[in-house]
């Protein structure tokens, strides 16, 4: 393990000296890239000190590789419209990886034949050889083009959403902005900005579904061709969930249901009755009941961020540190602008460690909590930046989603940065500990569906929107009513990137979720040990499993009814207090 000061994770600009590859070598074409998998291919190995360097100089490779893969993607999804980006991104895709994905499988045969291997040390290398003998245990040739196609559509699909925008009030605006008029007091305002939006996503429903229809066939090709039943079973090998099943996922539906969407019918309810309406309406759910204005916590993305700086320093140098890093190698973008992809991600760089947050703010709460949510994600990285092999810094989504979803809630004490005024304090709070129960039954209605869609991979197009409308009703908005808006019902779902860009990512949110309020409780009780904590779970990786790591934060990873129940009456009690 290297041993480095916070301070140096936090505030080093400067990426480690290359080992293997020259200083001044650049990902350009496979011919350049080529003779270094031959070289490791062919090395000879004669010691377990050996094997440790092969290993250190395989990884070395692999972080080039992933880094300038990461620049490719970053600069496509800050600006989907330049032609230029997305081929650059599509060469890389189309030309790279699948020519590194038989030499990825050959060194994977080659440490795992090694006679050394057994030298290396057990503890430390555990979760890494797991990991390598699942991929070769799943690995197809044949499954190398299926893979690249399944790129490229990916790529139609952020393309596609990214060029939505509505006309309200005479000025054109991006899908996220024209929401945040959700949150308007006034209730004609809200109705017609969420019809608008409806009907600019029904515009492009039936291409959506037809590149989804073709994703799940490809995807359930890969997994025949790997000899899974379905892609269901294929992804859970593939992501490497060797801590619970298929079935527990199951049950965890079963307790979200059980325990959390009686907590939110509940809340509901209220809202009915503060908002005195006979009836909620989907543009009645993200208002504010006290009848104010939307919360408004800045204006400029660099607003956003100096505040969010002055959030992490009050909890810790450290973390604001790692945003000071950021802005002064440029990772950041921020703002929401037309041509730009959806969503919000921090992206690893693994070679420099510091990584690139992306998101699209509209001067909401909801972007407030993002940029803590990326943050937390990019603390993660900063945490793990000099761990020595690549594959120690990328922790599964039930690690790296507990990071970030901790660091919303530990924070929240001093949202004042933000909202001055304590009644706007409390509504902010509020808000988000809603959220936060909210995020339960989504995620069982998209991880659900996903069960359905993939162990039914024949499926029409009219099944599957009736698949769910049946699982959204299950979950979701049992208290509102549909009616004269069920033709935007079936379609949903197409606004989850995940089911079209990373499919399976997301019963880790709540399963993370569940954890960070675990964390949180630790933090109310003893704000020092709770966040020390934290990163000391962190700081591991991916070098311990789950469970060890869960522990670390001094938690449970635990998804059970009764856990369920008690974290989620935590955070009603909270909410109570307010």
């Amino acid at each position: 393990m290297v041993h480095t000061s916070e301070a140096a994770l936090a505030t080093d600009t400067q990426r480690p000296p290359r080992h293997y590859l020259p200083e001044s070598f650049l990902v350009s074409d496979w011919a350049t890239l080529e003779p270094y998998f031959i070289e490791l291919r062919e090395r000879a190995l004669h010691s377990a000190a050996e094997l440790e360097r092969w290993l250190l100089d395989r990884s070395e490779l692999e972080s080039v590789l992933s880094e300038d893969m990461a620049w490719r993607y970053i600069r496509m999804t800050c600006d989907t419209q330049d032609a230029g980006r997305a081929e650059a991104f599509q060469y890389f895709v189309s030309e790279i990886e699948p020519k590194v994905a038989p030499y990825d499988h050959a060194l994977n045969e080659k440490m795992m034949a090694s006679e050394y291997l057994g030298q290396l040390d057990q503890q430390r290398y555990r979760v890494f050889i797991r990991s390598v003998r699942q991929a070769l245990a799943i690995y197809r040739e044949a499954n190398i083009p299926l893979k690249t196609e399944i790129s490229t559509k990916q790529q139609q699909y952020a393309a596609t959403v990214g060029a939505m925008t509505v006309t309200l009030d005479g000025e054109e605006m991006t899908l996220p902005r024209a929401a945040d008029r959700l949150k308007n007091p006034n209730r004609a305002v809200r109705e017609e900005a969420y019809r608008a939006v409806q009907e600019r996503r029904l515009q492009d429903a039936v291409p959506l579904d037809t590149l989804f229809t073709e994703l799940v066939q490809l995807r359930h090709q890969m997994a025949l061709n790997a000899d899974f039943p379905n892609f269901r079973d294929y992804m859970f090998a593939a992501l490497g969930r060797f801590d619970y099943t298929p079935q527990d996922c199951k049950h965890f539906h079963q307790a979200i249901r059980e325990t959390v969407v009686p907590l939110i019918d509940d809340l509901d309810l209220a809202r009915r009755q503060d908002l005195a309406l006979p009836e909620l309406r989907p543009w009645d759910l993200d208002v504010d009941v006290s009848g104010k204005a939307p919360l408004h916590p800045f204006e400029t993305g660099e607003e956003l961020l100096e505040k969010t700086i002055t959030v992490f320093e009050r909890l810790d140098p450290f973390l604001s540190d790692c945003l000071r890093t950021m802005r002064q190698m440029g990772n950041l973008d921020l703002e929401s602008r037309k041509g730009k992809a959806p969503g919000g991600y921090n992206y690893p760089l693994d070679e420099t460690g510091v990584p690139f947050i992306f998101m699209n703010a509209t001067s909401s709460l909801r972007d407030v909590v993002t940029m803590l949510h990326e943050g937390g994600h990019a603390v993660h990285s900063f945490l793990t930046r000099r761990l020595p092999l690549s594959a120690d810094k990328h922790p599964p989504s039930e690690v790296a989603e507990l990071a970030s979803m901790s660091m919303e809630l530990m924070s929240m004490d001093h949202w004042d940065v933000f909202f001055s005024d304590p009644e706007e304090l409390r509504r902010a709070k509020k808000t988000h500990l809603e959220s936060v129960l909210e995020t339960f039954p989504w995620v069982a209605t998209i991880d659900k569906f996903q069960h359905w869609v993939y162990e039914n991979p024949q499926h029409s197009e009219q099944e599957r929107h009736q698949s769910w409308i049946t699982i959204f009703n299950e979950f979701n908005q049992r208290t509102v009513s549909w009616q004269g808006l069920e033709k935007y019902k079936p379609y949903l779902w197409q606004k989850q990137l995940h089911l079209y860009e990373v499919p399976f990512y997301y019963i880790e949110y709540a399963m993370a979720q569940l954890g960070a309020i675990a964390v949180w409780r630790n933090f109310r009780q003893n704000p020092q040990q709770g966040l020390a904590a934290y990163k000391r779970a962190l700081a591991l990786g991916y070098t311990a499993p789950i469970g060890e790591i869960y522990a670390a934060a001094g938690i449970r990873f635990d998804f059970s009814t009764e856990y369920l129940r008690t974290l989620a009456d935590f955070v009603h009690d909270e909410m109570a207090k307010l």
